[in-house]
């Protein structure tokens, strides 16, 4: 098969990695790939949140089967476009990339499903929010409606952070991500991620992690894109698992279904757990990112399998099979992360570092200049390591760390600290 992925990120490195694993890959292209995927396979320059555009290229290219990495294109309706050109496509439509797109909309789905969730209400203005938000006081949740790069969610412990928070949203913060906010209750527990894979109908489990969404130890710091996750996540054991499948999961997809729009791709539950019972606390319509690196490490070459079954409306007979193991992602970022950043640092000693089943660095902002691989993101560098245990991985991957010369970069140390 010739196969197409759409994205930049760690994400989209580890894909390719898995994917390029497996024997029925013939030609890799990444659009638009960085300076660690062009390692291992080929590179395109691609506006990939332009449908005609991708279509043109896949036509161009003899590709056989496109996977779409981040949300964006799947809100703008590429994977729509593709199919509609007769071509494979893994991700949902425009439709039910809302579950995403719209934290509302998600709402919506879980009322009618029955699915449970925070309880929450919504806003287009300041003022009632502003009230809503005094009348319930503080912990309380403020999140734009819409797409944000995973910024746009805001977990007020005090009513002054809460109503600027709302200021800020409504006020132009996000952009129209901002327009319209959901503003949620508190929920106590532990937070984990879900990973199941859905062709309308069936949905199959794969995978659980959790991620580390503050900046620094100890969990402190402002909120990121994720700074480091493992698998598996031992608070999501299989029966509260199976408690998110028939109680959340499979009654959202089966409404999505009802209402003509089935769901179909990867679908991220985040979960909150609180003894021993999950609430959903929001979806993605994609892999997690730097969920998405763990996962990819413990599955392999059958990572292809799955998403091609997924795609074709056959997941009904697919395995899944793990290992018995364990993997930790440690994300490296620039300096001022999740603020202001310097571009263009070089990174030094990642040629002498492992690159196997147990050992990956995938990149995530990255370029090459002049031989030197440079620095262009704010999360820029994943260190990933598996091993029989989580203390083993996680010893692996800090050795990696130790290795790597960039005094531009940070990164916590305590990556899978709520397991071990």
């Amino acid at each position: 098969m010739n196969i197409l992925i759409l994205g930049s990120g760690g994400r989209e490195h580890s894909l390719a990695w898995a994917v390029k694993q497996n024997p029925k890959c013939d030609r890799l292209i990444i659009a638009p790939g960085n300076a660690g995927i062009a390692e291992i396979a080929e590179c395109a320059s691609l506006d990939i949140e332009r449908g005609s555009a991708v279509v043109d290229f896949a036509s161009a290219q003899s590709i056989d089967f496109v996977i779409v990495g981040p949300e964006a294109p799947l809100a703008a309706g590429v994977a729509d476009a593709v199919r509609a050109a007769g071509i494979l496509c893994f991700g949902p439509s425009k439709e039910a990339a809302r579950l995403e797109a719209s934290k509302s909309f998600t709402k919506e789905i879980c009322d009618a499903a029955g699915a449970p969730t925070a309880a929450y209400a919504r806003f287009t203005e300041a003022a009632p929010a502003k009230a809503y938000i005094r009348a319930q006081g503080a912990p309380i949740v403020i999140k734009a409606d819409g797409l944000a790069a995973g910024k746009g969610v805001i977990v007020a412990m005090e009513e002054a952070t809460a109503l600027e928070a709302v200021d800020d949203m409504l006020g132009g913060a996000f952009g129209e991500a901002g327009a319209e906010v959901v503003i949620e209750e508190f929920m106590e527990g532990e937070e984990a991620s879900y990973f199941l894979l859905t062709d309308g109908k069936t949905v199959l489990p794969v995978g659980t992690a959790q991620d580390h969404k503050r900046a620094y130890d100890g969990d402190a710091g402002p909120n990121t894109g994720g700074m480091g996750a493992y698998s598996p996540a031992p608070v999501l054991s299989d029966e509260v698992a199976q408690r998110a499948l028939t109680e959340i999961v499979q009654p959202c997809v089966d409404e999505m279904a009802r209402r003509g729009t089935p769901y179909q791709g990867v679908l991220y539950a985040g979960l909150m757990i609180q003894d021993g019972a999950p609430r959903l606390v929001e979806y993605n319509v994609r892999f997690g990112d730097p969920e998405c690196q763990v996962l990819m490490m413990r599955l392999g070459a059958q990572a292809l399998d799955l998403m091609q079954a997924c795609a074709e409306g056959r997941l009904h007979e697919m395995p899944v099979h793990w290992a018995e193991d364990h993997a930790i992602t440690v994300v490296m970022a620039a300096k001022g992360y999740p603020g202001a950043y310097e571009k263009g640092s070089t990174i030094r000693g990642l040629d002498a570092l492992p690159e196997d089943s147990k050992n990956m660095v995938f990149h995530a902002g990255t370029t090459e200049v002049d031989g030197q691989i440079t620095a262009t993101g704010g999360r820029v560098l994943n260190i990933t390591a598996r091993g029989d245990t989580l203390s083993e991985a996680r010893d692996r991957a800090y050795a990696m760390i130790d290795q790597i010369d960039w005094p531009e970069g940070f990164n916590r140390s305590d990556i899978g600290w709520r397991a071990l």
